[in-house]
């Protein structure tokens, strides 16, 4: 699958806008890219494995609300990134 990557998350993955993952959901696909990009998991989810409020993750076209959603084959993941200033 490919993992669409935000550009502030960017520094991270050496610049790169689309990384290629697998897992059977959505926490195994990103404990894959910590493991490649380390640090990269904790900008997207807290301590208590909870989706960070400024994150939303798109597996296939669907909203994931958690990271037990599956990941099918074939299906590519979106991270958005949420702006925010003053």
């Amino acid at each position: 699958m490919v993992v669409m990557i935000p550009t502030p998350l960017r520094d991270y993955t050496s610049g790169a806008s689309e990384v290629s993952a697998s897992g059977a959901s959505l926490a195994e696909v990103l404990d894959q890219l910590d493991g490649r990009f380390p640090g990269i998991r904790f900008r997207m989810v807290d301590e208590q494995d909870r989706i960070r409020p400024h994150i939303k993750f798109f597996v296939g076209q669907e909203l994931a609300p958690s990271l037990d959603v599956p990941v099918e084959s074939g299906e590519d993941v979106h991270i958005i990134c949420a702006l925010s200033g003053g």
